[in-house]
This record gives structure tokens, sequence and C-alpha cells, in this order.
């Protein structure tokens, strides 16, 4: 994390079929965090840019651009490069912000508000009157997954690591919100509660007692594994290698008997598809959401501010950093 430094470099001629932001806002996600700390498999090799999704404004177009003009306001996603003053960005993954966002709304919506309905969508299958598990639900992913899960008429259950984070729920109309115990098994045993879908970016024994309280025909939809974010500017490796070995694993036998499933996904891989990307964005904008909640902005010359923010646990919603072009 601490070779993450200030660069500058000339900005390259603009692709045809590309179009040039001033970057406002960059979005941070827990990938940045595993990327600058070498325990991300998608990361580039030798020097990179973090960063996957960010918001600004249209500088210049290039000759064959046709759906966007100087000046549109737009959010976008990148197969890393986000934390940028400036993005090259070919024209399919760039979107105009909605009207009444403002630009750091619309960095923080695209990459957790995509990750939220893969996983209850074309994962989970979510249908009305599901009961929903959601965990992290404060976080970026997980309060998009409350909204979604409530949208489409299912019952998400939030689930967070301490209590200072119920008033956000709260405020947002969700009244059915677990403080995870010591023993969340115990917990969930002694609540009585069964889920039809479970929406996890924890891992380890929250994993585990999520899969048990599972309904026949149930699914567990795991994109993360929050478990093993790095408290320091390096990997506790001997910590890592533990929580490795100790980490869920399932029997694929047990599961056809329980009638049970286990699905993970990386949400990187989108980008190679831009047909099933879009499809998504049609869907969520039939889906009357309100702006991401943006929980915390740093400015961008304090990254790392912004990402001990991040991994320390106790934000809540989206973490930006906001650009400011005089202040660099």
């Amino acid at each position: 994390m601490n070779s993450l430094t200030l660069q500058s470099e000339s900005v390259p001629e603009l692709d045809a079929r590309a179009v040039r932001v001033q970057v406002t806002a960059v979005g941070l996600n827990f990938a940045d965090i595993f990327a600058l700390t070498g325990l991300y498999s998608a990361t580039p090799e030798g020097s990179f840019i973090p960063g996957l999704e960010y918001a600004g404004e249209i500088v210049a177009i290039g000759q064959n651009v046709e759906g966007f003009c100087v000046g549109d306001r737009v959010m976008g996603v990148t197969r890393f490069g986000g934390y940028a003053t400036v993005i090259d960005s070919p024209e399919e993954y760039v979107h105009l912000i909605p009207p009444g966002w403002d630009d750091a709304q619309g960095a923080a919506f695209l990459a957790q508000t995509l990750t939220a309905w893969y996983a209850l969508k074309a994962l989970g299958d979510i249908q009305p009157g599901h009961k929903v598990l959601i965990h992290s639900a404060a976080g970026g992913v997980g309060l998009q997954a409350m909204r979604l899960a409530r949208a489409v008429g299912a019952i998400p259950v939030g689930s967070v690591g301490s209590a200072d984070k119920l008033e956000l729920l709260l405020s947002e109309g969700f009244s059915d919100v677990l403080v995870r115990e010591h023993s969340f098994s115990s917990q969930l045993r002694r609540q009585g509660r069964r889920f039809d879908l479970v929406l996890d970016a924890i891992g380890g024994e929250v994993q585990l007692a999520s899969f048990a309280a599972l309904e026949p025909m149930g699914r567990l939809v795991v994109f993360g594994a929050a478990e093993f974010t790095p408290t320091g500017s390096r990997p506790n490796y001997f910590s890592a290698i533990w929580k490795f070995l100790r980490r869920p694993r399932y029997d694929v036998m047990s599961m056809i008997s329980e009638n049970k499933s286990v699905l993970a996904f990386n949400l990187i891989w989108l980008w190679q598809r831009q047909e099933r990307m879009h499809a998504l964005l049609d869907e969520l904008q039939q889906i009357d959401l309100p702006p991401p909640y943006v929980g915390h902005q740093f400015p961008f010359s304090d990254a790392h501010g912004a990402l001990d923010c991040l991994r320390s646990g106790k934000s809540t919603g989206k973490v930006v950093l906001r650009v400011n072009l005089s202040g660099l």
C-alpha cells in the first residue's frame, strides 16, 4: 500500500472510439486494497493504477464517437486505472450521470450496484417473498442490495458488525437488521432464522453459519472475502495462510442431499462482456432506486486515508475520492 504515490504522465492521442473524461470523483472498492497488497489475482503485472470506477466530464471525443458530446457528465467503469485525473475510455464503458445526482454519487453507482444486482438476480434468482440475508448491509454493495431486494418484493434482512451502523439502515427504512454476535451460528439458531438467499463478502464462520441457515433450494452467493483484508500496508501472511486453511469448504454430495447451492463470482469479468453489462444496466433502469449513499469523501491526494477508512470496517456507504485539480 505504501507504494501508492502520485505520478504525472503525458496524455496519449485519443482513440477514434474513445472519450476523454476529466475525472472529478473516484469510487473505492475492496478490490483496490487487495490489488495494492498483492492479494488480487486479476491485478496487472508490474506498476499499475488502481481503481475500477469514476465520474467526471467529457472534455474530448474521438472522431467515431456517436453517443456522447463534450460537456456530458458521465460515470464509468475501467479494468484498473481509475485513480487518475484524466481517463480515456471506450465509449461503451461510460454512462450519463442521472439528473439530480452529484459526481460522487455517479462514482459510487456502477461497480457496487452491478455487483449487488448480479448477485441477487443473475445468480440468486431472487423472487418476491424471498427472505434475503445481506451481510455488510451498511456498506456500498450491501446497502444497494438491501434497496434492490426490497424493490423487487423480497424481504431483506441486514447483517452488520457493530451497532453504530444501525442508524443508517433504520433511516433507509430497514428495521430487520442483525448485529452479529461472536458466534453468529448460535445467534441464527437461537432466533430461528432461515433464508432463501444469502449475499456474503466476509467469509469464515459468518459464511458457514449463513450456509447452514439456508432453506432447501436456498443459495449462498459469495463475491468477496473481507476476513482477508490486511490491517497494515502489507499482508500478514501467517494470518492469511491460517485463514485460508480454515476457509469454508463445501461437499457437493451434502449439497445435493440438502438441496442448497453455493455460487461465487468476480465482477471484473463484466469488462469483457459488454452486452451482459449493458443488459444488467438496462434491468436496473427499470427499478426506482435513489442515488447511492456516499458516506465518506476524501481529497484525491489523500488516497491512503480513504483506503484506511475503507479497510477499517467502520465506513458506511461508499468511500469516494474527490478530485480538485487546483489542490493537487
